[in-house]
């Protein structure tokens, strides 16, 4: 199963989750606190949640299980992700694996520690074409190893 923290993605994302789970007949479970529309598919779902602090996060850090793949850039997410033994790919195309998930949670609390304290930050670079390519690298890579080939 692939988990996709919805809340706040880029559309390009979505736009090729949509053809690889047609593709690759896997089945991709957005989720978020708002409607997101999909294409009818069986392989495509959709799970709505509350608004509210982290409710999609939790549902996915209740749902996933091990061998998943969440497709997130929320750190703390990944983190209860991996630690279940679920897979994480970031929507730029970086997988985040036990080895780089620390890290990460230091660089985000640093960050945090600095904007509590008044000091600025430029904030994450916007997403660009190259981020779209090196996602729908990763994503592929992970289908060749996981996904099931399409039955001809």
């Amino acid at each position: 199963m692939i988990w996709v923290d919805a809340d706040a993605y880029p559309q390009a994302i979505k736009q090729i989750l949509v053809k690889a789970a047609q593709k690759r007949k896997v089945t991709i479970t957005f989720v978020a606190n708002h409607y997101i529309a999909l294409p009818k598919s069986s392989f495509l779902h959709f799970r709505q949640v509350e608004q509210g602090f982290d409710v999609a996060d939790h549902v996915i850090a209740t749902s996933i299980k091990p061998d998943d793949l969440l497709i997130s850039q929320d750190i703390p997410l990944a983190d209860e992700a991996i630690t279940k033994g679920a897979q994480v790919i970031n929507t730029k195309g970086d997988t985040i694996d036990k080895e780089s998930i620390k890290q990460r949670l230091n660089i985000r609390d640093f960050n945090e520690t600095m904007r509590f304290s008044g000091i600025q930050s430029k904030g994450p670079s916007p997403f660009s074409d190259k981020d779209k390519q090196r996602f729908a690298n990763a994503f592929d890579q992970y289908c060749q190893k996981v996904c099931k080939k399409p039955q001809l």
